[in-house]
């Protein structure tokens, strides 16, 4: 994200959490959507709440719930608008790094099992913002390849046929008949 200040507040004080956890319900509004829209390159974000349990965990947080929107995007075919409907689940651990942790020097190894589900992120401080990552589900949640129903470079009458092209084709058609043959 390029902004310094998030786009939205979706602020959880660990501090000041009860015990039972509470919730969080976000629901952006017109002008914050566009400005998200413009963010992640869409054309349009119609719909963006998301409804989150957060829990005290191990001295940081869990949070759990779901993220539902509808954008708009171009159609990577013929550049007409295409509405996807996202329902897209959250579960994500926010942990403070443990005590005595050194942070890597530079250009040492560093091993993280990328398969372990419960890779929590690690927090400084007694705040944890969740509006980054409800950006990061709504974002990997984009089809990155968006079409209209039935669309596809055929229905658009473009011909890729058998005919070899590239730079090598235009070679291929100087070669005199059974040149290059073994």
């Amino acid at each position: 994200m390029s902004h310094d200040a998030p786009l939205f507040d979706a602020m959880v004080r660990i501090d000041r959490l009860p015990a039972t956890g509470r919730e969080l319900r976000v629901a952006l509004d017109e002008d914050t959507r566009r400005d998200l829209a413009e963010e992640l390159r869409l054309t349009a974000i119609d719909r963006f709440e998301a409804e989150l349990v957060v829990v005290p965990l191990r001295g940081g947080i869990r949070a759990q719930g779901r993220l539902v929107a509808q954008i708009v995007q171009p159609s990577v075919v013929s550049f007409e608008p295409v509405t996807q409907q996202l329902d897209e689940p959250v579960d994500r651990v926010f942990l403070p790094e443990p005590h005595g942790h050194q942070k890597p020097t530079p250009g040492s190894e560093v091993f993280i099992d990328l398969e372990d589900d419960d890779f929590p992120d690690h927090i400084d401080g007694p705040e944890v913002d969740l509006s980054a990552l409800l950006i990061e589900t709504l974002a990997l949640a984009i089809d990155p390849y968006p079409r209209l129903p039935g669309e596809s470079l055929d229905s658009l009458g473009v011909n890729l046929g058998e005919a070899p092209s590239g730079p090598f084709a235009a070679l291929e058609k100087l070669k005199k008949p059974g040149e290059g043959e073994s």
